[in-house]
């Protein structure tokens, strides 16, 4: 019986993972950086979110981008003294895009807010020293357009701060997202266009979200290969986007796809993200969240995530 056209590119996939690993099986040495994305963690200390990382085998973080303003957010000379105490590294800042900080918004201040708040971001990147900073085209949460300039505002204004991602030394990672969340740039594909359109080296990454790429992509392994060198961060989450092994997502086949294309090195992360299903997580990184549920998410991702690495590389099939 014809397999279905999912399946043929699930095989192809294999087929190529276990053939490079036959052939070059020293690109198979270093394990996936696993990561995790802290701003779902809500209003909780950053010291009990790193010290939850630390004891499940998490060794970066991602912070969330929390600089709205000058007074607001993380304060350097404390963040350091709790990455030291725990061992931990940044991986990377998760940019947050309202409409209040909207790139491609009508109204010329919310420009500049999103100008401002990179700003701030990439400072605070560089010196916790992150290796990229999410950036999304459209604001999260508005996934109606404003009129048909969206793309060309947002790609200006972007150029406006270019330059500064390649002074700090961050990359910056433009996230596709689904259009029930936002209103331009939905997948690998897109995000590209834009970067290109942005034409600076400071804007030449990618950061990939599997849960928006299963609604926006026809292939998510696929995906990941014509993301290439290009992907600097995947976010991770079961279909659910609940905890990895909680749902029908097919983790081998993403695996497999990352080390195809050499994900497995220094300034690569795979960052759990599980936000819970739902059009609008956002309200949540502005509460107190349920500390049990927390351990438990992270527990159950970092095991599953470990155990199905680990019996691919194991694997001769």
């Amino acid at each position: 019986m014809q397999e279905q056209n999912y399946k043929i590119k699930d095989f192809k996939i294999r087929e190529a993972f276990y053939k490079l690993k036959r052939e070059q099986p020293e690109r198979f040495e270093r394990k996936l950086n696993l990561s995790w994305s802290n701003w779902g963690f809500g209003l909780e200390s950053l010291e009990t979110s790193v010290k939850r990382l630390k004891n499940n085998g998490i060794n970066f973080i991602e912070l969330h981008g929390n600089h709205y303003g000058d007074d607001l957010g993380y304060q350097v000379k404390e963040t350091l003294e709790i990455l030291k105490k725990y061992e931990m590294k940044v991986s990377g800042v998760c940019g947050m895009f309202s409409k209040e900080n909207d790139l491609s918004s009508n109204i010329p201040s919310k420009r500049q807010a999103a100008i401002d708040y990179i700003k701030r971001e990439l400072e605070f990147t560089h010196k916790v020293g992150g290796r990229y900073l999410l950036v999304v085209p459209g604001a999260v949460g508005r996934p109606n357009a404003y009129d048909n300039t969206e793309f060309e505002r947002s790609v200006e204004t972007l150029k406006i701060v270019a330059h500064l991602f390649e002074k700090y030394d961050i990359c910056g990672a433009i996230e596709p997202i689904r259009a029930a969340e936002t209103s331009l740039v939905h997948t690998i594909d897109e995000a590209k266009k834009y970067i290109e359109a942005v034409d600076h080296s400071g804007i030449n990454h990618i950061n990939a979200d599997v849960y928006h790429m299963q609604s926006e992509e026809s292939h998510i392994g696929e995906a990941i290969l014509e993301a290439g060198y290009q992907l600097v961060n995947l976010h991770m989450a079961d279909s659910n986007r609940g905890a990895l092994g909680q749902g029908f997502m097919d983790l081998d086949t993403i695996i497999m796809a990352l080390y195809l294309i050499g994900f497995n090195q220094d300034g690569k992360f795979v960052t759990p993200e599980p936000l819970g299903p739902g059009g609008d997580p956002y309200p949540a990184m502005n509460s107190l969240p349920d500390t049990k549920k927390l351990d438990e998410l992270v527990s159950q991702t970092a095991t599953y995530f470990k155990e199905r690495e680990n019996l691919l590389l194991e694997s001769n099939e």
